[in-house]
């Protein structure tokens, strides 16, 4: 198995927030407006799963197989041309901020490693920025809103 490891993100979100949210993948129904569909086709979730196809992977399917409130999900992939699996771990900065590190271990080929290492490394960095533009936290509306 190949590891790879994102860069450390900061969430502007309390890790309790971030868990729950990230724990139902559900959730991913307040951001499908913003993948790309281009890059992503035949996008679909439900609480434990998530598929998408991917040109030129092809269709991939995540399950959530390990759920550590409030510090890790573990995903492994259950429909991929290559097995793998795939851990977001959320250790607390402060009471209102986290931080969040994805790890990827997948069985990769020895003859293909030195052509998917960078392509899987920068997907894994690109899945990290995305994380970490999703609103955690619901907009605060002022009292005045309703003047």
């Amino acid at each position: 198995m190949t590891k790879f490891e994102s860069s450390i993100r900061q969430i502007d979100a309390p890790q309790s927030v971030v868990y729950a949210n990230m724990s139902n993948l559900e959730n991913l129904e307040r951001v499908r407006d913003r993948v790309p569909e281009d890059k992503l086709k035949d996008f679909s979730f439900d609480r434990d799963s998530v598929t998408v196809s991917v040109d030129p992977v092809g269709r991939i399917t995540l399950r959530i197989i390990e759920r550590e409130e409030p510090k890790c999900i573990k995903f492994e992939a259950a429909e991929s041309p290559m097995p793998f699996n795939l851990w977001i771990q959320l250790l607390p900065v402060t009471e209102t901020t986290c931080k969040m590190k994805l790890t990827l271990k997948a069985d990769i080929p020895f003859m293909l490693k030195g052509m998917v290492a960078g392509p899987l490394q920068d997907a894994l960095e690109k899945i990290a920025d995305a994380l970490t533009q999703i609103p955690y936290l619901a907009p605060r509306t002022s009292h005045l809103d309703s003047y």
